[in-house]
């Protein structure tokens, strides 16, 4: 990396952190190894380049849901905010373990049983197991090599009925596939706030999907969209059919959006990328698109619901 700023002042290693940070916090998903490669080598200075990713790291993890398969082989982890006991340490809610977490290397390092006090009552309890138990039948059934989980946001004490409590669902699934060049993730988060008074059940959600296609060029989606919806305040195992019901048609219907979006791309947005006449002077066949292996691959990375 140049020691060189604009106005000729070298860089200051608190600049190069920043920029590096900047650089590996920005990685397509699935990639930030590949990008902390050659930003350590631009930098050529190990200090500066570990305390970039000391700091970069946490941050990329919990950004895009990254699950981690825990040292005792009982299921995956998602480094996820909601989960979140200290820097290193997370919660599995389903398992009722934390996990100590290695955010350079990616790895779970130590495992540990919950605390009752990091736990929530066994009422709450109840209903999150309920919801979580549906929610992975849905996410097997959608999401290939999909992991899912379920965290208690808010009144995890409470010990009966009376009292609002909240959850957050994460759902991750991606697609690894650098020797093809390209890989793709799905992360969605959603949230519910139960109020006993209304018995009602109010849901946010947000859904973000990536993809990342760098054969002979570099070709980026990147594109979110959020929802809300409600349901009635039932026992357990309804509430939890009801609200994996409302994710399962709100998912589906944006996977659909996107695959009728990119069905239209030869008709418009590619379109707009470059002149009719390229400097062949031979027009690009905008009918027959699909013959080329970029708009076939990026299919499939959108496809992740099949």
């Amino acid at each position: 990396m140049s020691d060189e700023g604009g106005a000729g002042e070298p860089l200051s290693d608190s600049q190069k952190r920043e920029i590096a940070v900047w650089f590996l916090s920005n990685a397509p998903a699935g990639e930030i190894h590949y990008v902390a490669k050659d930003v350590r080598a631009l930098l050529g200075d190990d200090a500066v380049y570990e305390a970039a990713a000391a700091e970069a790291f946490p941050e990329y993890n919990k950004a895009h849901l990254v699950p981690l398969e825990l040292p005792d082989r009982s299921g995956d982890i998602i480094i996820a905010t909601y989960g979140e006991l200290d820097r290193n340490n997370y919660l599995d809610p389903r398992t009722a373990q934390v996990a100590t977490i290695d955010h350079i290397k990616q790895t779970c390092t130590k495992l540990r049983p919950a605390a009752d006090e990091e736990l929530p009552s066994a009422y709450i309890e109840e209903f999150r197991s309920a919801l979580d138990v549906e929610l992975s039948k849905y996410v097997a059934e959608s999401y290939p090599k999909g992991v899912c989980a379920v965290y208690c946001t808010s009144g995890k004490d409470i010990e009966g009925p009376g009292a609002d409590f909240g959850f957050a669902v994460v759902i991750s699934a991606a697609k690894r596939s650098p020797q093809n060049f390209c890989n793709g993730s799905w992360r969605s988060i959603w949230t519910m706030d139960f109020n006993y008074e209304l018995q009602f059940v109010d849901i946010k959600g947000k859904i973000q999907v990536d993809a990342h296609y760098f054969e002979e060029g570099n070709v980026q989606l990147d594109t979110n969209i959020n929802c809300k919806d409600s349901t009635i305040m039932q026992s357990p195992d309804d509430c939890a059919v009801s609200i994996t019901n409302i994710i399962r048609h709100h998912e589906s219907e944006y996977l659909s959006s996107l695959e009728e979006s990119y069905l239209n791309l030869s008709d418009a947005t590619f379109k707009d990328l470059r002149r009719k006449l390229p400097v062949t002077r031979t027009l690009f066949p905008w009918h027959n698109t699909l013959a080329f292996s970029l708009t076939r691959d990026l299919a499939k990375e959108l496809a992740l619901g099949k």
